[in-house]
């Protein structure tokens, strides 16, 4: 009977001291997939740091997929270049000692200063360079050279006439004939006034001579 009790005294305790093991001795598979939290396009290699663990670090694969063993209440870091840090931290109570999650990483952008490249390699190059530089002219300059009157004579030698100058034309050459349509310049020598005319001359003359 003595050594009844003592088992089931025995028994009773190693029970108790199982109950009373601390959560972070369980072990949990912790697994999920990383993916970017605007496209939703997986983030293939994706350094995880267990921080709890000795900053013990694995690997995602080329999919994003990742799965290792972890203890409740460990924090998980995530870092990815390009990507900002995102942190987790195990649940203390997972009945089937398993944990997936599904971590979004968030792009970080980063504004670097601009940067300009000169083709000069020495001051003294960029200086002669400049000081040889044709400066561009402003907009009163080109106004004026687009107004001067060897640039117009250019244009007009060279552009063609757009619609209403050529039917402005039209209509003035029609204009003048209908004008002049009753002016026609005869020939004179049909004319029998100018043929008697020049009798007449040709006698005056004759008549001069002989007196003479």
């Amino acid at each position: 009977m003595r050594y009844c009790i003592t088992l089931l005294l025995l028994i009773f305790s190693v029970t108790a001291f199982a109950q009373q093991k601390p959560a972070q001795d369980k072990l949990i598979q912790f697994s999920g997939i990383i993916t970017d939290i605007d496209s939703t396009n997986v983030i293939p290699y994706v350094t995880i740091t267990n921080l709890s663990a000795k900053s013990k670090r694995v690997a995602a694969d080329y999919r994003g997929y990742f799965t290792f063993i972890v203890n409740p209440g460990d924090t998980i870091l995530f870092t990815a270049i390009g990507y900002k840090k995102f942190s987790t931290v195990i649940p203390l109570i997972q009945p089937d000692n398993k944990y997936t999650i599904m971590v979004k990483l968030k792009a970080e952008v980063i504004n670097l200063p601009s940067v300009r490249v000169f083709p000069w390699a020495t001051t003294e190059e960029f200086t002669r360079e400049f000081l040889t530089m044709k400066l561009a002219d402003d907009d009163m300059a080109i106004a004026k050279k687009n107004l001067s009157k060897a640039s117009i004579n250019g244009l007009i030698q060279t552009l063609p006439r757009d619609g209403q100058e050529i039917g402005s034309q039209n209509y003035r050459y029609n204009f003048d004939r209908m004008i002049n349509k009753n002016m026609v310049q005869t020939t004179q020598l049909l004319n029998p006034f100018a043929w008697g005319k020049l009798m007449q001359q040709i006698f005056d003359g004759d008549k001069k001579r002989n007196e003479n």
